[in-house]
């Protein structure tokens, strides 16, 4: 029985390395579809077409953008194009700041719906799930730790985590500031390849110099990224599996 457990346990650990690698390859992919995407769709009309729209509400645009992406949470829309476009307008600083807010803001209302509204719907969701059962389980022990590893690290993907996290016992506090804080790295990557992607479709209004500047602090951000999802994935893991 204990060789049994034993042999188990070496196997789940074994399968965790492979894991972690095919989540950072899986980011990689994703990251390289957006940028040939860039190249190869007319992307340039339509990120020209959301900035300019975004752009000519002038003291609006952040607030409609915020508004945009808590829109987007509840209603299971991904966000990572409104991301993106936030980079193109506003910029890598301002625009960071507001996916923050807003996907923070999102996150909230998305988790308070499955608290309170619809936690029926959200509980047949999850059943069965495993692996939902565990952090469930883990919450229960450590809420603004869990919440903290699992934005960091994604086991689920954001928008069903979000009514996810309304069935457990995590504290609203814990679960926002968690959450804030969790999001930041990737909030900041893709507001970075929107900014990115922006200086390669309009070169004439930044100069090289900028170009080169924003594209060499995307690989720096996507690397520090890559590094803290896969520390944060084993940590995740250590804690499920206690």
């Amino acid at each position: 029985m204990t060789t049994t457990t034993t042999d188990a346990a070496e196997t789940q650990d074994a399968g965790r390395p492979a894991g972690g690698r095919r989540r950072v390859l899986a980011l990689l992919v994703v990251l390289a579809a957006l940028v040939a995407a860039v190249v190869w769709l007319p992307v340039d009309a339509w990120l020209r077409a959301a900035v300019d729209w975004i752009e000519g509400l002038g003291w609006w645009g952040p607030v409609a953008l915020v508004g945009l992406y808590v829109l987007a949470c509840v209603f299971l829309v991904p966000g990572s194009v409104i991301t993106l476009g936030a980079g193109a307008a506003f910029g890598v600083v301002e625009g960071s700041i507001t996916v923050s807010i807003g996907a923070t803001l999102g996150a909230t209302a998305a988790f308070l719906v499955g608290r309170h509204l619809a936690r029926g719907l959200v509980e047949r969701r999850v059943a069965g799930n495993e692996r939902f059962a565990a952090v469930d389980r883990a919450v229960g022990r450590e809420g603004f730790k869990i919440v903290l590893l699992t934005r960091l690290s994604p086991v689920f993907p954001f928008n069903v985590l979000n009514y996810a996290y309304g069935l457990t016992s995590v504290r609203v506090r814990d679960y926002v500031l968690a959450s804030w804080l969790g999001m930041i790295p990737g909030t900041i990557l893709y507001v970075w390849l929107g900014a990115a992607a922006k200086s390669a479709i309009a070169p004439e209004e930044a100069g090289t110099g900028q170009v080169v500047l924003k594209w060499v602090g995307l690989a720096a951000t996507l690397l520090v990224t890559v590094y803290v999802t896969k520390v944060a994935r084993r940590a995740l893991d250590e804690e499920v599996a206690t």
